[in-house]
């Protein structure tokens, strides 16, 4: 017999899975079909950040911006292990942007959306702080001001895995190959992993399938050749650290654009991003030698010691899906989201266009909206404070539960028992269970990634590849040799087989 959910959803990206979470704590009957890994496409390939959009004032964005900074607490609240606040220093040039134009800006800012967390911009002089020193001499003054880091792969998980937990079916390495409106909608099922093709129905679909959202909507009988979204292919670059303080910089090009060099995982520096239209299949967008060097340039302007090509040690590129709003360049292009109901025969296929990570929330509750004016309500929404699976403990608190878990596993490294606590959050205690020696974690594949981490994320995060586990679960294909990457898959694979 064919099941039926409430809500299909396609894709599990960082809307598609935020959606989920919402509609299955109000009680619908969910389940979310993923072609590969969970925020393997456009939201694991952004800037790492939770901001408000600084150059969106520009753009007379001042809605998206004000929803952006509301939420940037809110979400440095939920997930206080994945997000974490971050000040970025923002050098004054005089032939660019004037001083007046950036405090003003900065005013907005600070002022758009009920700032309470963070703290408030103030001027610097680069002469004597120790932000001035990795730059060039010419750089005398700057502003700086308060935004958040986020991992983005694991708030896309969290999601994901809080929806579960709520009772969402969560299906990656599943493709969908067809879609079709009768009774319901019927939606075929391609699972990647045994081949085999299984059929569901749904009263709902929700097409959040990023930069394959027109691929969805071409795959009904009814439509053909449809274009919807302008790709935007956005690249960044990891170079070792280019300097020694915590704070990250926000750098104004002479072409408009805006370029941050960024502390990334301790011992490296992210730079990005770059934007342009993009023509060619998502799956393979890949960092041009252009965009290598744009990137390098850019900065080098700023910093005393240039970046070199050759200085780059890993980079990544991702697409972005906006709504084509007719924009003439591509960073002028929205990034607020669209949603838009394709309503037809009874059924309603909802299509998320667009959104930017830090406004996910936000969508899904507009996207809850529409959806019940479909089908009905079920239960109430999910309280906003609601934690992300790891993240109940209070904003500023990590160095105490890192303390904490440290005291009840002594045997670990410091640093080790950091990097588990910034990623799993009070989830620590149920990845190590009763360890009481390193051995007890069993298998070592390089760094201090251990046998019980990699169990965890098979059995509770999906992680099927070691791909899945160094670059997106955890960012240790920086630091893990290939002749261990090739071991970790080998062990998974195994492990896969054995409980197919």
């Amino acid at each position: 017999m064919t099941k039926t959910y409430d809500i299909a959803i396609i894709g599990g990206g960082i809307n598609g899975c935020g959606i989920a979470r919402e509609a299955a704590a109000r009680g619908f009957s969910v389940v979310l079909a993923e072609q590969n890994d969970l925020a393997s496409g456009t939201s694991s390939a952004s800037t790492k950040l939770i901001h408000g959009g600084l150059r969106y004032l520009e753009h007379y964005e001042f809605r998206l911006v004000r929803e952006a900074l509301q939420e940037r607490e809110v979400l440095l609240a939920i997930a206080p292990h994945i997000i974490w606040p971050l000040r970025f220093v923002l050098p004054h040039s005089s032939d660019l942007r004037p001083a007046w134009l950036l405090r003003t800006g900065l005013f907005l800012y600070d002022h758009l959306g009920g700032r309470k967390l963070l703290p408030k911009t103030k001027t610097l002089d680069l002469k004597h702080d120790v932000t001035g020193k990795p730059l060039k001499p010419g750089f005398s003054r700057g502003f700086e001001y308060s935004d958040c880091w986020v991992d983005d792969a694991r708030l896309v998980t969290l999601n994901a895995r809080d929806a579960a937990e709520r009772g969402a079916s969560i299906r990656t390495r599943t493709k969908v190959t067809g879609l079709a409106r009768d009774q319901h909608w019927t939606i075929d099922l391609l699972d990647q992993v045994t081949g085999k093709i299984k059929s569901i129905q749904a009263r709902i679909v929700v097409n959040a399938a990023g930069p394959w959202i027109d691929d969805v909507l071409n795959m009904q009988a009814d439509h053909d050749d449809v274009h919807n979204v302008r790709l935007v292919q956005g690249s960044h670059i990891v170079v070792k650290k280019k300097f020694e303080h915590d704070r990250a910089y926000i750098f104004q090009n002479g072409d408009g654009r805006i370029v941050f060099a960024i502390p990334y995982e301790d011992d490296f520096t992210l730079i990005g991003t770059t934007d342009s239209d993009y023509r060619a299949d998502p799956a393979n967008a890949k960092i041009s030698q252009e965009e290598t060097r744009y990137l390098c340039a850019a900065v080098s302007d700023y910093f005393s010691q240039p970046v070199h090509e050759e200085d780059v040690v890993w980079s990544y590129s991702g697409v972005r899906p906006l709504y084509d709003d007719g924009a003439t360049k591509a960073q002028e292009a929205t990034r607020d989201y669209v949603l838009k109901s394709d309503d037809t025969n009874g059924l309603s296929l909802v299509n998320i266009f667009g959104g930017k990570i830090t406004t996910y929330r936000r969508l899904a509750l507009s996207a809850m909206e529409l959806i019940e004016t479909r089908i009905g309500k079920r239960g109430a929404a999910l309280p906003a404070g609601t934690p992300l699976p790891g993240g109940d403990f209070a904003v500023g608190g990590l160095g105490g539960l890192v303390a904490r878990h440290h005291a009840a596993y002594p045997f670990l490294e410091e640093a080790h028992m950091h990097r588990l606590t910034r990623l799993y959050g009070t989830q620590v205690t149920a990845l190590l269970g009763r360890a009481a020696k390193k051995e007890d974690l069993g298998q070592h594949f390089g760094a201090d990634l251990y046998e019980a981490e990699v169990r965890y994320l098979m059995k509770r995060e999906w992680a099927r590849h070691a791909e899945d586990i160094l670059w997106r679960r955890t960012k240790l294909g920086l630091r893990i040799a290939q002749p261990d990457k090739e071991t970790l898959e080998k062990f998974m694979m195994q492990a896969t087989e054995e409980t197919v």
